[in-house]
């Protein structure tokens, strides 16, 4: 079922909102998705290696073999799950920082209007 023109222009109001009230937030919601694959698929061979060097390490009772193959299968998880690069990692924390004292009182409108909008559509009799 289509969204009416009301809730289409709710909805798009709403991304206006978040994209203004927390950009990193829609930044990430909207690239999610667009990763690389070759992280992946690097971390993911890394994985394996650092697996057989655990196996190997077990079948050979060497036990310093096994623990290099569980510290490098660890690292290749972690970095193929971690971010990666952030161009201004700095300034993006003190942004996020200045933007959250004044993020509760402008939210709260926001949300305050929202409630408003939904209690007036059921009042009007627009839900079903």
């Amino acid at each position: 079922m289509p969204l009416s023109e009301y809730e289409q222009r709710v909805l798009e109001q709403m991304e206006r909102q978040l994209t203004s009230d927390d950009p990193r937030l829609a930044n990430t919601l909207a690239s999610r998705g667009r990763r690389p694959v070759g992280r992946y698929v690097l971390a993911s061979a890394v994985a394996v290696a650092g697996l057989l060097m655990l196996v190997a390490g077990a079948a050979t009772r060497l036990a310093w073999i096994g623990v290099l193959g569980f510290v490098i299968m660890f690292g290749a998880v972690a970095f193929g799950f971690s971010q990666g690069s952030s161009k201004d990692s700095a300034g993006a924390a003190t942004a996020t920082k200045a933007k959250s004292a004044n993020a509760p009182r402008r939210q709260a409108g926001f949300m305050t209007r929202l409630e408003e909008r939904w209690q007036h559509r059921r009042d009007q009799g627009g839900g079903r």
